[in-house]
């Protein structure tokens, strides 16, 4: 399912951008999202990306689904 929906919260002022090999300082083109998900996934710490239709899905550790589920209460 993509779009809105039950149990989805959007992440305003979320940014993605595609970072370009030698530009900036990236030594490999690559995607940054940034904004609001630093508040759940932290400089430096690894997860998983896998390609949906319709966009990506980003797996969380179990910190992250903390942070996460935290952010979700503050919104609420």
């Amino acid at each position: 399912m993509s779009g809105a929906g039950e149990g989805k919260y959007l992440l305003k002022g979320a940014k993605v951008y595609i970072h370009e090999k030698g530009k900036s300082f990236a030594r490999i083109t690559h995607i940054d999202v940034e904004g609001n998900i630093s508040k759940i996934i932290r400089e430096g710490e690894t997860t998983f990306v896998k390609g949906k239709k319709g966009g990506i899905f980003i797996a969380l550790k179990k910190p992250m689904i903390k942070r996460a589920e935290s952010y979700i209460k503050r919104k609420k």
